[in-house]
């Protein structure tokens, strides 16, 4: 980790988040690119060790330092964050799927014009 990582981590108030990302950052070798839209995309509110007392977070983030090896906690994420979508509070898995077609188009549409994009609709 050079210093635009350490900058990048300096501007996190929470010391354990701030550990997590550092040593994410070591484990998987991030780029201060990566690192950046990491912290933006929150995995660490998400993931199961951010809702562990303190001292047991501490615990799991000593055994990623000792072992170099990610563990689960650290890994899978709770809800997923779908505000881009623009949904109301309560959505059917239809509106989801909607949306999702409607984000994935416009992001296709983005790349330019030599590609396409095929959606069939079951039913």
């Amino acid at each position: 980790m050079g210093w635009s990582h350490f900058k990048e981590l300096l501007y996190l108030e929470n010391e354990i988040q701030r550990q997590f990302y550092a040593e994410m950052c070591r484990v998987e070798g991030w780029s201060v690119r990566t690192l950046r839209e990491r912290i933006r995309g929150m995995p660490f509110e998400r993931t199961a060790i951010s809702r562990k007392p303190e001292e047991v977070a501490r615990q799991e983030l000593q055994k990623l330092r000792e072992l170099d090896r990610i563990t689960p906690d650290l890994v899978f994420r709770d809800p997923y964050l779908l505000d881009f979508l623009g949904l109301a509070d309560t959505f059917s898995e239809r509106d989801l799927e909607t949306a999702i077609l409607r984000e994935l188009e416009r992001f296709l549409l983005e790349l330019g014009s030599d590609l396409a994009f095929v959606h069939v609709m079951p039913g």
